[in-house]
């Protein structure tokens, strides 16, 4: 079946076929019927990544959300097994009540668990937990041309450190078991700081070094010294309040594509006003971790607010020693050119401790930007954040991409030959070929 698949971002649209994976970990004979027709192929989950890296233009995507299936679970010890299309949604609902929260969840709960390792995603708590194939135990891969491989850091542990974080390439995953933490309470205790400057960002940094979760959401058209201003929040997980999940409810829905006119520097201006000056913004105490971890989930389609041509979304990584200096570079940048972004979060990052080897985490601070797509003024804005990170030694994050020149990559990234070797020859990706084939 063929179908025209957005990013989630909206800025890219591409031609594909359609193949539907069916429920169960045995995929043998759908993978072979699918590589048995001409072209390339990918996995695709849920489809939250922003740019093209689960897009295939002309090709094949497999689509994963209906191999959803828990395959085993131990609860004395957390260690779970299950299809790689179980959604990080439908996880939290099992495995919440019974005392259990993954190690590292991202921004949306709409995550499969094949998507979370294939860009080996990393949450509010990197500082400690580090990313996602921390606690990846193994995982089974199904290649096109030969059987199925269990894969882990004592066996194929080559295949197992280039498919944490390797976007889907090396096969296509069956199932992973994954490693599970203990909590006490569905909610956390929550506090919420306005902080001035981009200096105190880095103090509350310090002071909060024992608190596992932490991040800045920043308001882009601050100067001068209030450069760097925003909403510094710290959290834990609660010892008592419950073991509730979140509810699986329908949520509110973005009404409509948003005229492009409204999205400015006077409407974004407003919005952080109004953002840093809430109740909100000093709150001190229980939250529970739905509306803590993904605030955006309670908007269906909240996409669709960046209007029709969509947005591109520009996460970099600066390395510690160059933080200060590259993080402001990037927020000057920013105010200079008039394009703020609603959604601009900080965080530090703590040593990797994946075994991942083309995963994005590594020591450093990251900022996470969108830009509402205006064409060849906000791609010579990203450019520009290109250039900034890339003279202090940084990287992008692939997963949120959807413009990163081939050169930068593979500056970036200087192990992305061992990838391309291993890559499953009858798997690729839009993103895949425009970073290692474009000159």
């Amino acid at each position: 079946m063929e179908r025209s698949i957005l990013s989630w971002g909206r800025a890219h649209r591409y031609s594909h076929q359609v193949v539907n994976l069916a429920k169960g970990a045995d995929q043998s004979e759908a993978l072979q019927a699918a590589a048995a027709l001409p072209g390339t192929m990918i996995p695709r989950g849920l489809g939250r990544s922003y740019g093209d890296v689960a897009l295939n233009d002309g090709g094949r995507l497999l689509l994963t959300p209906r191999m959803d299936n828990m395959i085993a679970a131990d609860w004395t010890t957390g260690r779970i097994r299950a299809a790689a299309g179980l959604s990080l949604e439908q996880l939290l609902r099992i495995c919440v009540p019974k005392g259990w929260f993954p190690a590292v969840v991202p921004g949306t709960k709409f995550v499969t668990l094949g998507g979370a390792v294939a860009n080996d995603i990393h949450g509010k708590n990197h500082h400690q937990a580090g990313s996602f194939g921390v606690n990846v135990v193994k995982l089974q891969l199904r290649r096109s041309n030969r059987d199925a491989i269990v894969c882990s850091r004592d066996e194929n542990a080559d295949m197992f450190a280039l498919t944490l974080g390797g976007l889907g390439l090396t096969g296509l995953m069956e199932w992973v078991e994954l490693q599970l933490t203990p909590v006490r309470s569905g909610n956390l205790d929550v506090e919420n700081h306005s902080c001035q400057n981009l200096e105190e960002f880095f103090e509350l940094t310090e002071a909060s070094k024992e608190w596992p979760y932490t991040v800045m959401w920043v308001d882009c058209f601050a100067t001068g010294t209030a450069l760097g201003r925003g909403v510094f929040t710290r959290a834990r997980f609660a010892e008592a309040g419950g073991l509730v999940a979140h509810k699986a409810q329908k949520a509110l829905t973005w009404p409509i594509e948003t005229p492009g006119f409204l999205l400015n520097k006077t409407s974004i201006s407003a919005f952080n006003a109004l953002y840093r000056k809430r109740p909100a913004a000093s709150y001190k105490g229980p939250q529970h971790y739905d509306p803590f971890f993904f605030p955006l989930d309670g908007i269906q389609e909240w996409n669709r607010m960046y209007g029709r041509k969509g947005f591109f979304q520009h996460q970099s990584l600066i390395p510690m020693e160059q933080k200060e200096q590259g993080i402001r570079q990037l927020l000057e940048t920013i105010e200079h050119a008039g394009q703020g972004s609603f959604l601009a979060v900080l965080k530090v990052h703590g040593p990797e401790r994946s075994p991942g080897i083309m995963s994005f985490c590594r020591e450093g601070v990251s900022l996470a930007l969108d830009f509402a797509n205006k064409g060849q003024k906000t791609r010579q804005l990203l450019e520009q954040l290109d250039n900034v990170v890339q003279r202090h030694g940084g990287r992008l994050y692939p997963a949120k991409d959807g413009h990163m020149s081939s050169s930068f990559f593979k500056e970036a990234y200087p192990r992305w030959r061992e990838l391309e070797d291993a890559r499953d020859p009858n798997f690729s990706s839009s993103f895949w070929r425009r970073v290692t084939q474009s000159t």
